[in-house]
């Protein structure tokens, strides 16, 4: 676990494989603990506290959750195996790190001991750099993927993960192929809508025929119509016509929830890689973002 709370000193007195003396206080050095090491019972953990088994940075309503429960004085030291564990946003971790001293608590991790504000201002600004790094290179990778014909993430229905491997045994990553069950399925979304057919009575038939819908769901309007701007839903993805699309749409943070939300990239910065294979043949079909898909 990235992280542990301590409510009673003297529980964790007992308790510790590995000590350091910090201010007076005995303090758990290892960073995989359980709920019984960081002292905090089933009925006085806090409702924050499952997401601290979770191996990621912490949400922001987490954090908010940490800093209430810290002034009523619910635990005595924060506890990480570093402070990226906590959060990688340098205004997320200043936030924390002003209210958690306020209240006497201090931060510590396996990695830099006490939290200082020079830890605060140094590897917050290092924590946020390298994250910003690691999304670039990972954007960087998945549109060299995309330029060779291979899908940059996700399962459109309709398709299936193909799995393939090179010389030395590695998965290559990327590749799909056409589930005939599925396509099937498409052609004839394509062939009602293209005869006058709206998306909602599509759905009400494919869910009465007990037709699996996309991620196993039911069938739903949307699922059919989508957002034309945005190449979702079935009758405007332009995949079913051989042509892969990515970088229509990147996601940023909300600073006032944390959540992420999207926003449209302008055309010219989208990617597109004709993708023969991957089409689904229709007979009778409307022309993906025609205007009466837009409607």
């Amino acid at each position: 676990m990235g992280l542990g709370l301590v409510t009673g000193l003297e529980r964790a007195e007992s308790s510790l494989v590995a000590r350091r003396q910090i201010p007076g206080i005995a303090i758990e050095c290892i960073a995989e603990m359980s709920a019984a090491d960081v002292g905090v019972s089933s009925a006085d953990r806090p409702t924050w506290f499952a997401e601290l088994t979770v191996r990621r940075p912490l949400s922001q309503s987490c954090l908010w959750q940490m800093v209430q429960d810290a002034q009523r004085g619910k635990f005595d030291v924060v506890m990480a195996e570093a402070l990226d564990g906590i959060s990688r946003d340098q205004a997320d971790v200043a936030t924390l790190f002003k209210h958690l001293r306020f209240a006497g608590i201090p931060i510590v991790t396996l990695a830099e001991g006490e939290i200082s504000e020079l830890h605060v201002g140094l590897k917050g600004t290092m924590n946020a750099l390298a994250l910003k790094d690691l999304t670039d290179k990972t954007r960087r990778g998945l549109r060299g993927r995309v330029e060779k014909g291979k899908a940059g993430g996700g399962l459109c229905y309709g398709y299936s993960v193909l799995k393939t491997f090179d010389a030395g045994g590695e998965r290559i990553r990327g590749d799909r192929e056409i589930d005939e069950s599925q396509a099937e399925i498409v052609r004839r979304i394509f062939r009602e809508f293209a005869s006058g057919k709206s998306p909602k009575a599509i759905a009400v038939d494919l869910n009465r025929l007990a037709v699996e819908g996309p991620l196993g769901r039911a069938w739903g309007d949307t699922s059919i119509r989508g957002h034309v701007s945005r190449g979702t839903g079935i009758i405007n993805n332009e995949l079913y016509v051989g042509v892969l699309v990515w970088n229509r749409q990147r996601f940023i943070k909300n600073p006032r929830n944390g959540k992420r939300v999207s926003r449209m990239n302008p055309e010219n910065q989208w990617i597109r890689k004709e993708v023969p294979h991957l089409r689904v043949p229709v007979s009778s079909r409307m022309p993906i973002n025609s205007p009466r898909s837009a409607a």
